[in-house]
């Protein structure tokens, strides 16, 4: 499936392309119209299918549309609808990240719904903090786009709050403390990250670290509770001495694995907020020389597509990141053309995934 995205950084388009030929020579619908014999109007309800026009009214017109080259005018048709038919997503990250598969499966079912029901995807890159804030404003307040999907929320989210105020169409990839009413999609994080406790400490685990992501981020909350509950149920806590909080990269993941395992009693399992960290711990415990799955037990969450082709393949937390990008974007359509939406937050059972980083 194809679908378009405008890549856009620092507010300024990546790339513009050339305009060729002249709009003097485009196809009108009223030159249809003169070819075929029809009027105006029934030429254009034939090329938008409407069924009140004859099958073989329809057929002939969109054979001579075809024949003579006829491309709609799409500004035209969205100035009609009031309406850019365009989604917004601003993934919040410091740098071009478009690398990290988590983003690249979102994006990848968001923009395939999109183009599925006539969008286009307006995709930019901004730092959290008011560099972002000004593009949600320019975007929404100047109807450069139709609504807004949001992706890893906060704890305080400002882009939520700003878009509830003006009433602006969005849907979330996630929660905020209060989750105040507004449409989400989620992952239950508490459910998932519990599962691992439990099974970490049912292998015989005691010395258990956790490697977490920036706790201004909700999910990064809901799993350290989750963690913490697991290991209650099982009669453990969390030893504070393991706690590690960090950024949601392969390379955080190294430094702070590095640093647990320097200790006088390193942890013998390190549970990861996400499965870039726990591919960055595996990594600093191999060269240490331990061998996972046996010597140190390591697990992720989310199941990216490299988690099982990591060595040894990574025990995880699976999350249909490609579903949950087609299924926010539907949402979004249908909030953006005034449907009803069969549910407004959904929260998703969690998939635990056992692989060789985590043996008896």
């Amino acid at each position: 499936m194809r679908f378009q995205i405008v890549l856009e950084k620092a507010g300024r388009p990546v790339h513009q392309p050339k305009r060729t030929g002249s709009m003097a020579n485009a196809v009108t619908i009223k030159d249809i119209a003169r070819r075929v014999g029809k009027s105006v109007t029934t030429v254009s309800r034939a090329l938008h299918g409407y069924s009140d026009v004859a099958p073989e009214t329809r057929e002939l017109v969109q054979r001579v549309a075809r024949e003579m080259g006829y491309t709609p005018n799409v500004m035209a048709q969205r100035l009609q609808k009031q309406r850019a038919e365009t989604l917004g997503l601003i993934l919040p990250t410091f740098g071009p990240r478009f690398s990290d598969p988590f983003f690249s499966e979102f994006v990848a079912g968001v923009g395939n719904q999109a183009a599925e029901r006539g969008y286009d995807l307006l995709l930019s890159t901004r730092a959290p903090g008011e560099e972002e804030m000004v593009a949600y404003r320019k975007a929404a307040l100047g109807r450069r786009v139709d609504g807004f999907i949001i992706i890893r929320t906060r704890a305080n989210d400002e882009r939520i709050r700003f878009l509830q105020q003006i009433g602006f169409p969005f849907v979330a990839f996630g929660r905020t403390a209060d989750a105040d009413g507004f449409p989400y999609v989620d992952e239950d994080g508490v459910e998932g990250m519990r599962q691992i406790a439990h099974h970490l400490a049912d292998l015989g685990h005691r010395r258990i670290g956790y490697l977490s992501p920036p706790l201004d981020l909700m999910f990064a909350q809901h799993r350290l509770e989750g963690l913490r509950r697991g290991l209650a149920e099982r009669g453990l806590a969390l030893d504070e001495t393991y706690l590690r909080i960090g950024a949601l990269t392969e390379q955080s993941g190294y430094a702070l694995a590095r640093e647990l395992l320097a200790l006088p009693s390193p942890p013998t399992a390190l549970a990861c907020g996400n499965d870039l960290m726990a591919i960055g711990a595996m990594r600093a415990a191999q060269e240490q020389g331990l061998k996972i799955g046996s010597d140190i037990a390591i697990s992720g969450f989310d199941d990216i597509p490299l988690a099982q082709h990591t060595f040894p393949p990574l025990t995880t937390v699976h999350q249909p990141i490609y579903q949950i990008g087609k299924r926010v974007a539907s949402m979004l359509i249908n909030l953006v053309e005034g449907m009803p939406l069969a549910e407004r937050q959904v929260l998703l059972k969690p998939e635990f995934v056992v692989r060789q980083s985590t043996l008896p």
